[in-house]
């Protein structure tokens, strides 16, 4: 299991998924970031401007490092944006921004997937790090109980990123609908948003992928194994 080819033939769909997904996500954001938005707003006054029109004008708006970085965190509510996109009246700033606030919005309205997705978080996290080290404790010591335990913790996180998909794709949807409705872009820039977005969601199907073969890997590891035992 610590080099295991088998390993690498489940993740390697996976892995190329992530690949071309990453790859969508740059181009989509290097050419809608150089498009400026009509109205001429920067992606934190468009955060500004649909946090008002959702009366959440109560949430703060920082700034955070990096590029694509870009995040609501929902325990301090708070709006992180990165540079890029803060201070850029872009196409690609306006859907970015929009996508963040549909999860603001999503969270204050107390949206059912999002309260499911926080109560998995502590349990998903030590699944995705304890998880495989269980599995391969339970292997070597031949205790295939301990290493079930494992493959049930790790299962957690996958269905962490299972609720994640939708949640995503929904946050995206409220997004442009906002854009819209509160005349922050005009019909042709829609397009551009949706496309910068559509490309995000790419990462997350890969992220989805990814744990779900890493997943079956365990399992066929550990129920492979119980098998030429018996």
């Amino acid at each position: 299991m610590i080099f295991d080819l088998n390993y690498i033939l489940y993740l390697l769909p996976a892995l190329i998924l992530g690949l071309i997904a990453q790859t969508m996500v740059s181009s989509a954001y290097k050419r809608y970031s150089q498009v400026r938005n009509a109205r001429g707003v920067t992606g934190a006054e468009a955060a500004q401007h649909l946090l008002l029109y959702n009366d959440l004008g109560d949430v703060q708006i920082e700034g955070t490092p990096g590029e694509l970085t870009d995040h609501y965190d929902p325990r301090s509510d708070t709006l992180r944006l990165s540079a890029g996109v803060a201070r850029t009246p872009s196409v690609a700033a306006l859907g970015i921004v929009a996508h963040e606030v549909g999860h603001v919005h999503q969270e204050h309205s107390n949206w059912g997937p999002m309260r499911l997705r926080a109560g998995l978080v502590p349990v998903a996290n030590i699944g995705s790090r304890a998880g495989p080290w269980l599995v391969l404790a339970g292997v070597l010591l031949r205790f295939t109980p301990l290493a079930w335990v494992g493959i049930a913790l790790f299962a957690v996180a996958t269905v962490f990123f299972l609720i994640t998909l939708p949640i995503e794709l929904n946050a995206s949807r409220r997004g442009l609908e906002m854009l819209q409705n509160s005349n922050l872009v005009v019909p042709e820039e829609v397009d551009g948003a949706r496309k910068v977005l559509r490309a995000a969601a790419w990462t997350y199907v890969a992220a989805l992928l990814t744990s779900v073969m890493q997943l079956f890997y365990y399992v066929s590891l550990v129920g492979g194994g119980g098998r030429r035992r018996n």
